[in-house]
């Protein structure tokens, strides 16, 4: 009998240790992933329940990407960031970037050898490779897999098609979605010193502008050490000539960017954006700024890592560029303590009569973004890896990193500590690399000013925390002008009606197709003729311009522009739908 009962009662024991285990595992149920998420059940950090994968996904697996823009601060999975990531999802994440910066003939030898990775980020290359049928349509995984790209995406998951002719999802726009821009990292740019010897004067047009950098030269011909100082430099000698050199022409003259066509906002006629009389004035004006001897005289001929040691030095005064493209070099001043070297940005235009667009609405931009190819290994343990990138708790990971090291929930709010703010602020490069913020941005994702449902931003880009990554000598200049962030200085965001086709810089040409010829010669002729202008000898420029303008008729840039005014008034009509 005694045996009977103690054999009774460890079945008894067993039972209820059943139970208990059962018990545990239903209240965890709600934070099935959260390896790794030191906050546990704090609210303010898991965001979002059944985010990560499942344990049946966490096998090791390594994906390739092959992008069209560089990271310098890639960190192959090696930093803070990428390492939890590695632990939550199983992914190694591969990425190639292309060499010396020319992605277009990275993906033509991709279609010519009709291999590729996993996933690419191809930029304005995406036709090329979907006429080659090198990308799969998504819809199916998605419909079956990725509930968090589908939720993010929301309202505008129908401008993820690929056109009116085929809803194929060929790739996800990595734009944030619901974005209020708090930031401006256009425009003109002048170091903090030059303004500071000025006296902070009246910073609008290119005669302030100029005037300023011609004052403080005048009385700084070189450096501390010796070099020459350098009033105004254009990193005009690669691709970026698009961005440091014509793009702005918009912008002075009172256009939005709409990539190589100025389209009229009433009645959706485009035309090549060099044809506008206005920026032909523009352009005189660079010219100008070349025969006084303020334009770097390699603006068209140095290369990018060349344009970048120039900004470190410390030596050029002003810049016409966007903080993406020079962060870097000017994260390296900031590195040296060097904060007067660094610049501050006005939304500079050619008269008074202009207004800058930078922040003309667009909606929510359906472009440029990543795919999955035919040649992916496992294109659902692809997209499922996309999918946990857009759930809450990727979202807070790759966006302010790991809590208790990168920021820590006081009240409810996710704060980061003065020490890390620091490290972020003023050795940008480095705090990038290790701790592998902002490097894993590829897939969907919230814009700036979005709130998960903890009531925090989902994204570090807002206010108060632009203010806090502020130097001093950034407070100084703001306060000068009677501002709190840069944005401030532009026209507020209601300023312009909101563009019907997003931005014009996002529809792509067919591969082969008589315009998408015509566009190359456009591209080809742009490149040789509008640095003939600029370093023309003035009384020449007008020769020069209308010799530009000649070449483009010969090229049929009439056809062209009937083509893009057709491929615009298209996207309205089926973003209309």
């Amino acid at each position: 009998m005694r045996r009977k009962a103690q054999i009774a009662l460890s079945m008894m024991m067993v039972l209820i240790l059943l139970i208990m285990a059962a018990c545990s595992n239903s209240n965890n149920s709600n934070n099935s992933n959260d390896g790794g998420n030191e906050g546990g059940n704090n609210s303010a950090n898991n965001t979002a329940s059944n985010d990560g994968a499942n344990d049946e996904d966490l096998e090791p697996i390594t994906i390739r990407l092959v992008a069209g823009d560089v990271n310098p601060s890639w960190d192959d999975n090696q930093s803070e960031v990428g390492q939890e990531l590695l632990k939550r999802t199983g992914v190694t994440l591969k990425e190639e970037f292309p060499v010396g910066g020319n992605d277009a003939d990275m993906f033509s030898l991709m279609v010519a050898s009709d291999e590729y990775p996993d996933l690419v980020m191809p930029k304005g290359n995406a036709g090329k490779l979907v006429d080659a049928g090198a990308m799969i349509d998504m819809r199916e995984l998605i419909d079956k897999y990725a509930p968090n790209l589908k939720k993010i995406y929301g309202d505008y998951y129908n401008r993820l098609n690929w056109s009116e002719d085929d809803d194929s999802i060929y790739f996800l726009p990595i734009d944030g979605v619901g974005q209020t821009y708090f930031e401006a990292g256009g425009g003109f740019q002048l170091q903090h010193k030059v303004l500071e010897a000025a006296g902070y004067p009246e910073m609008k047009t290119v005669e302030d502008y100029e005037a300023a950098i011609k004052a403080y030269i005048e009385k700084n011909p070189t450096t501390e050490d010796g070099q020459p100082t350098i009033g105004m430099s254009l990193n005009g000698g690669e691709w970026q000539i698009l961005i440091s050199v014509t793009n702005p022409a918009f912008l002075a003259t009172g256009a939005p960017d709409d990539g190589e066509f100025y389209v009229d906002q009433d009645t959706l006629e485009a035309v090549m954006h060099y044809q506008r009389p206005e920026e032909r004035e523009y352009f005189r004006w660079l010219n100008h700024m070349n025969d006084i001897g303020l334009l770097d005289k390699e603006s068209f001929v140095q290369k990018y890592d060349q344009y970048k040691a120039k900004i470190a030095s410390g030596r050029v005064l002003g810049l016409i560029d966007q903080n993406w493209d020079y962060g870097e070099a000017e994260n390296a001043l900031k590195a040296e303590g060097k904060f007067e070297d660094t610049y501050a940005r006005f939304p500079i235009t050619l008269n008074d009569s202009f207004q800058d667009h930078s922040f003309q609405g667009t909606g929510y931009l359906a472009g440029y973004g990543i795919g999955i190819t035919k040649d992916a290994k496992d294109p659902v343990r692809v997209i499922k890896y996309l999918d946990y990138l857009a759930s809450d708790e990727g979202q807070v990971l790759i966006n302010w990193g790991i809590e208790g090291e990168h920021y820590n929930v006081v009240d409810g709010k996710r704060v980061i500590p003065e020490e890390v703010q620091q490290a972020k602020s003023n050795d940008g490069n480095n705090f990038k690399k290790t701790t592998g913020i902002g490097n894993y941005l590829i897939s969907a994702r919230y814009g700036d000013g979005v709130k998960d449902p903890t009531g925090n931003y989902y994204t570090t880009t807002f206010p108060d925390q632009i203010v806090a990554g502020y130097s001093d000598q950034d407070k100084k200049t703001l306060t000068a002008y009677g501002a709190t962030t840069y944005k401030d200085l532009w026209p507020a965001d209601d300023a312009f009606p909101e563009r019907k086709y997003g931005a014009a810089w996002t529809l792509p040409f067919e591969t082969g197709s008589q315009a998408n010829v015509i566009f190359q010669k456009t591209q080809d002729i742009m490149k040789k003729r509008i640095p003939e202008a600029i370093l023309a000898k003035p009384e020449d420029f007008d020769k020069v311009y209308d010799a530009f303008l000649k070449d483009l008729d010969a090229a049929g840039v009439d056809k062209l522009n009937a083509e893009f005014s057709k491929m615009v008034q298209d996207r309205v009509a089926l973003w209309s739908k």
